[in-house]
């Protein structure tokens, strides 16, 4: 029978075996890094062969890819369902979807210290998302909604990024169950209050203004090209 898409798709023991492949890899990836995860690791962790862990994947670099996509995806949807569809207001949802959060940013937390291209390509990714869901939601109340999405991705995933820091601050890890809460309640009376007013919001842009008028920036030659292509490119 054929699949979603027309087309025969794999048997379920194999869908099922290639879930619990990326899902071990996953979990590998956030506690020890890409590094010192090897295939092998991985194989035993999902209780398979490493040759399927090839079949399904081909490479460590592609399993890490097809990681990277499921966790932003992962994310996303939780904070559509949760903003977008209501379920904000659901204290079982939140419960519900708590695990699945605290990995994913377990996740991207040591994907993106790691300095490495499939980091940046994250970063990227995480950008073209955020840039996207703001601007259909006219959240952005900018007229640059790249510089408002990077900067926002650039917040939140520094938080992950200097957890470490912001763990020994606040006396407990942000990526353990406890920690989250803390630092999500945290999160939502930042998002809730304005830090400045509506004047000052205006006296800040004039004076920016001022200054690009006295130092105008440099017109790149060409375009900035991307680490990779956007979050479009795996869709199919």
């Amino acid at each position: 029978m054929g699949g979603v898409h027309g087309r025969a798709g794999p048997p379920p023991e194999d869908l099922t075996a290639k879930a619990r492949i990326r899902d071990a890899a996953l979990r590998m990836f956030a506690d020890q890094g890409f590094e010192a995860t090897t295939v092998r690791g991985v194989a035993e962790a999902a209780g398979v062969s490493s040759g399927l862990v090839r079949h399904h994947f081909g490479s460590k670099e592609a399993l890490r890819d097809a990681c990277d996509t499921y966790a932003l995806d992962q994310l996303v949807t939780i904070k559509e369902q949760a903003l977008l569809g209501g379920r904000l207001a659901d204290p079982a949802f939140l419960v519900a979807v708590h695990p699945t959060v605290l990995l994913m940013q377990r996740y991207v937390a040591r994907s993106l210290i790691d300095g490495s291209a499939a980091a940046a390509a994250l970063f990227d990714r995480m950008v073209a998302v955020a840039e996207k869901w703001v601007s259909e939601e006219h959240l952005a109340g900018s007229d640059d909604p790249r510089a408002f999405a990077a900067a926002l991705v650039a917040m939140q995933a520094g938080l992950l990024a200097l957890h470490g820091h912001v763990s020994r601050a606040l006396g407990t890890d942000i990526l353990s169950a406890g920690g989250q809460v803390r630092l999500g309640r945290a999160l939502v009376d930042i998002y809730s209050r304005a830090v400045i007013s509506p004047e000052q919001a205006e006296q800040a842009r004039a004076a920016y203004d001022q200054v690009l008028a006295r130092f105008p920036a440099p017109v790149p030659a060409t375009a900035p090209v991307p680490a990779t292509a956007g979050p479009e490119r795996r869709r199919s």
